[in-house]
């Protein structure tokens, strides 16, 4: 399919990805709420355009707020962002960890539709509000909770990603497997000590890679993984404008500072199936590969990418479902520093959801700014050369590979 117009991103922003990890963060004293992160980054947005009149309407996008902070109606806080949003529409969408990519392809489909011109994009979680062992059955919402959930693990997704990391110990070696694993968490925190918002930028360890390859706990964790091989319980929120070329010129936004969404690919799988193969992202893989097929590139053509890492297996599995390497061989590409600047395909250069931290519902919102911050030369300290290889891609994963939207981003032309 080819797009009947161009979409563009523009005017990114995002918090400071609030937690454990994070000098500011105190579990004992009061924290900012979802009020406090939907202005934040809404704010941000419409600091960078002409006049917030010229936006048409508002998506919010987060996983599991009626749970974690008891509140639902997010659609009707966008207004508190600036009274010119009062009355105008409003969306609220979720698809588990993977809300973010699904609140840009809604905000994407408007424009496409022809009934906006800007849309107003935000995407938040407040997860600190529970200690980690409740938060783990709030988060199991993304599985099957009727069928999965009562015989699961206390830390649900956690064992479920445990077991995909088992499956390729069995398959690859344990050794292999946790190689890349350790390397994966290594290059996180170093990314994210170059991005001053991640929740990982104070981390001053000096031997990464020992930490990172503590040796599992099942008796206190999960079977085959360690606690640094999980993404940061985080509070925060990201925020974007999705534009028409004449959104853009009423944004007064000039095209170097926005970012082409090329091709985009969407696919879901069944919530309520285990994945056939737990050494393979099949459902990522597919929604890259309509991305991709869309702007009409090959994986060759990627320059770097922002993709879900809810855990470093997931992280090492996705260069995989890129198609840049066959299945298998992703242990070795990231043992070896091809995800890192410099790399073949660099990989989360604020972090990822390991380093940066992981607000759920705005995870892949976040993701989407970080790429157009990168082709628009605005990344500061993680920025790296795009000239050469000047397309971007993103992937928000929700779920155990179940809810999945790809984004092809490229420089505006």
């Amino acid at each position: 399919m080819t797009p009947r117009k161009k979409v563009y991103a523009a005017a990114g922003t995002y918090t400071i990805s609030l937690g454990s990890g994070r000098k500011e963060f105190h579990p004992k004293k009061p924290r900012p709420g979802l009020e406090h992160y939907i202005q934040e980054a809404g704010q941000g947005v419409i600091a960078q355009i002409s006049d917030p009149n010229v936006i048409d309407e508002c998506v919010v996008s987060n996983f599991m707020a009626a749970r974690f902070n008891r509140q639902g109606n997010l659609a009707a806080l966008m207004p508190t962002i600036h009274p010119s949003l009062e009355f105008k529409p409003s969306t609220r969408v979720e698809g588990a960890c993977g809300s973010g990519g699904l609140g840009v392809y809604t905000a994407m489909k408007s424009v496409l539709a022809d009934v906006a011109d800007c849309v107003l994009v935000v995407g938040t979680e407040v997860q600190n509000t529970v200690k980690a062992i409740y938060g783990a059955d709030i988060l199991a919402g993304a599985g099957h909770y009727a069928s999965q959930r009562k015989a699961g693990h206390a830390y649900f997704f956690p064992a479920f990603f445990a077991d995909r990391a088992g499956a390729a110990y069995e398959k690859y070696g344990f050794e292999k497997v946790r190689a890349a694993m350790t390397q994966w968490f290594v290059n996180a925190i170093e990314a994210a000590r170059r991005c001053p918002q991640a929740q990982e930028y104070h981390n001053a360890a000096e031997d990464l890679y020992a930490l990172g390859n503590a040796k599992p706990n099942p008796k206190a964790f999960a079977d085959h993984i360690n606690v640094f091989d999980c993404s940061k319980v985080s509070d925060g929120a990201a925020g974007l404008l999705i534009c028409s070329e004449e959104g853009l010129a009423k944004a007064g936004i000039e095209k170097k500072d926005a970012a082409l969404i090329s091709g985009w690919g969407t696919s879901v799988a069944d919530v309520t199936k285990l994945p056939e193969d737990p050494t393979s992202l099949a459902t990522s893989r597919s929604a890259i590969e309509k991305a991709m097929a869309m702007a009409g590139i090959g994986v060759s053509e990627l320059g770097f990418a922002e993709v879900h890492d809810c855990f470093s297996i997931t992280g090492v599995l996705m260069t995989e479902a890129t198609g840049l390497v066959p299945q298998g061989e992703g242990y070795e590409f990231v043992a070896q520093g091809e995800t890192k600047p410099g790399g073949r395909l660099p990989m989360n250069l604020s972090g990822g959801l390991i380093g940066h931290g992981h607000y759920t519902g705005g995870t892949g919102v976040r993701q989407t700014v970080d790429v157009w911050k990168q082709l628009t030369g605005k990344a500061e300290d993680f920025q790296i050369d795009v000239a050469e290889r000047s397309y971007g891609l993103v992937v928000s994963m929700g779920g155990n590979d179940k809810t999945v939207v790809a984004l092809a981003m490229t420089q505006a032309d």
